[in-house]
């Protein structure tokens, strides 16, 4: 096997041990009192099995399609702003990541390469996540300009009215990359951006659009009332508002408000693969991975990416077979039950055995 990682913990080891300390905090850390970030994973492990048996389990497959794209996980990986001070190769190289295992990526706005440069160096499927940093016709712009270098899907991110406090960075006197390339200033276009924006980005492109930030039931059912394609059940990892419920706790209800009309996603605290069919049980389409991504991509590129990748795809498998299950379409609420989690979580309780190997 060579260096290649056997398990995710031994990827997150790797990957604390490549970062700087600026870097490491910035990944694993979350807004103010970082109770988002907390609940994040505590939502996560208080979600657990009621596994079926006696099923044959003999051939079980995680394929599925996202935006009329084939894939082999239900797994997108998710806009990171500063993706690029994970590994050098920023976003290309989550693109590479991304084409050569087949999951579909949402690049952001606010990492290196450009999205013209990641979609010439990897040409393929992916989508376009915006921050308005300017007004609408820069935007209309932008948009111009994505769907002409290939974009499949376009990604409004709608949590981020204004640039949170975020005390790891700001005890450090640090300033991320994508805080230097996106001045404080620059987020008074996010916050105007509403409802309306919405509906002239319907009205002009023909391109799917994605609303990322979604925690409601009603606002998920404007979205699919306004012609949004995808509903992203997100809190941005915990990093903007503090004090919210746990994505995973806000899925039902969206799923709910949705019926069925458009597809759902969500992220926020999912960093195994029983983690991903949980999301799926709960009505999710495909699960949002950025910590995972950027963890990996951390320990050792788009190739780490990969094999991450891998891994996770075989623990995806192994806990539909033992919950009984050979295929996403039988993934169903009966499957899970609610309690409190064994020990108090935090943004790596996915990984209990991170210091003891």
């Amino acid at each position: 096997m060579g260096d290649r990682f056997l398990t995710l913990t031994e990827m997150v080891q790797a990957a604390r041990s490549n970062l700087h300390r600026n870097d490491w905090d910035y990944l694993v850390g979350g807004a103010e009192t970082e109770s988002s970030l907390k609940r994040n994973r505590a939502g996560v492990e208080s979600w657990l099995f009621k596994p079926r048996v006696l099923n044959d389990v003999s051939e079980v497959s995680a394929r599925t399609s996202i935006l009329g794209q084939e894939v082999r996980l239900p797994v997108v990986l998710p806009p990171i702003g500063s993706i690029q001070v994970f590994h050098e190769g920023g976003g290309a190289a989550v693109a590479r990541a991304a084409r050569d295992f087949g999951v579909l990526q949402v690049l952001s706005s606010v990492c290196e390469p450009d999205f013209e440069t990641v979609a010439e160096k990897v040409p393929g499927p992916r989508v376009y996540q915006l921050y308005l940093m300017q007004d609408q016709a820069w935007m209309d712009g932008i948009i111009r300009r994505a769907v002409d270098a290939g974009y499949t899907g376009f990604c409004l991110t709608a949590d981020t009215q204004v640039y949170s406090r975020r005390e790891r960075d700001i005890l450090k006197r640090h300033v991320p990359a994508s805080g230097r390339q996106a001045g404080a200033n620059d987020f008074a276009y996010q916050a105007r951006m509403s409802w309306d924006t919405v509906a002239h980005i319907k009205e002009r492109y023909d391109i799917p659009l994605i609303v990322k930030g979604v925690a409601r039931g009603d606002d998920a059912a404007r979205c699919v009332d306004m012609g949004v394609d995808v509903v992203y059940v997100s809190n941005h990892g915990g990093r903007q508002l503090d004090h919210t419920r746990a994505c995973i706790d806000a899925l039902p209800e969206v799923v709910d408000a949705v019926r069925g009309r458009v597809p759902v996603w969500v992220d926020g605290g999912f960093m195994r693969g029983a983690d991903v069919v949980k999301a799926l049980c709960l009505g999710a389409d495909a699960v949002g991975m950025g910590r995972f991504e950027a963890l990996a991509l951390a320990a050792g590129g788009a190739e780490a990416l990969v094999n991450a990748l891998e891994i996770l795809e075989h623990e995806v498998c192994t806990a539909m077979a033992l919950a009984g299950v050979s295929s996403l379409n039988d993934l169903n609420r009966e499957l899970l039950v609610r309690e409190a989690p064994l020990a108090p979580s935090h943004v790596l309780s996915a990984f209990p055995l991170i210091d003891d190997y």
